[in-house]
């Protein structure tokens, strides 16, 4: 289910660069990021700046096949750390990225991972891989995040889409074993008005899971403001953080967070 429009999508992969060039004003590119340990903040930046760039090269060349990193160029980001030519990078990177896929159009072909080989796929990607990456950042910096709540919750249903493609791609994968008839999980934000409707059951069966926005009595509820759900579901805040409540079986929600992950 996608809710929000390509162009929206191609201006939030520009604005969530600029957000993530604004987080890393004078932090420690040498810092390790604590919710990615085998990174440093550098080596995070470089990885969501040439992410970009790769789906970038993907929808401009019209791909029918995967592009090796190497074929990408700029894909690395400058040598050494110096913070003006990352930041200068990271501009140019957002900037590129916008003008082709809003060139492209939604329905443009382009190679991808997924079912959905569209330039709007990688906008709707692109956008989320930068906008949770930023939440890393900033975690590492010790400054504020924020989210707007459409491209919040947006998030999550992208991310319970792509679970659900995990169970069929890979069936040796955790995702695999998100399965179980009788079980469910309820994603409730506390402080969004109702129009955004940012309330998701996830409902287990005997071979697989399904999902769909909504409220109901569920086994476990994580509850609480959106962006903490939302860092909460993508494993960026411990559930003990003391910003959501776990109300029920917290083995459930466990049992999830252990198994859906990606990349």
């Amino acid at each position: 289910m996608t809710t929000l429009s390509h162009d929206r999508y191609c201006d939030e992969v520009a604005r969530q660069i600029d957000l993530l060039r604004a987080t890393l004003t004078g932090a420690d590119l040498s810092a390790t990021v604590p919710t990615c340990p085998d990174w440093t903040l550098s080596q995070l930046v470089r990885h969501t700046g040439g992410a970009v760039r790769w789906s970038e090269r993907l929808v401009a060349t019209r791909a029918e096949r995967n592009i090796p990193d190497e074929d990408v160029p700029h894909a690395a980001g400058p040598e050494g750390d110096d913070p003006a030519a990352l930041d200068a990078w990271l501009a140019s990177t957002g900037a590129l990225a916008e003008k082709t896929l809003r060139a492209a159009g939604a329905d443009a072909s382009a190679w991808s991972w997924s079912g959905d080989h569209t330039a709007g796929f990688w906008a709707r990607r692109m956008t989320h891989e930068v906008a949770v990456h930023r939440a890393d950042a900033a975690i590492t910096a010790g400054v504020d995040y924020e989210i707007a709540p459409d491209i919040a919750a947006d998030a999550i249903d992208e991310w319970l889409d792509i679970v659900l493609l995990l169970r069929h791609l890979d069936p040796g994968s955790g995702a695999a074993e998100l399965r179980g008839a009788g079980r469910s999980i309820h994603l409730h934000a506390t402080d969004t008005p109702p129009g955004l409707d940012a309330e998701w059951l996830i409902e287990f069966g005997e071979d697989g899971f399904t999902w769909r926005r909504g409220h109901a009595k569920a086994t476990v509820a994580l509850r609480g403001p959106l962006t903490e759900v939302l860092l909460a579901f993508y494993r960026r805040r411990p559930l003990d953080s003391g910003r959501v409540e776990v109300l029920g079986e917290r083995e459930l929600l466990d049992f999830w967070l252990e198994r859906a992950t990606f990349g």
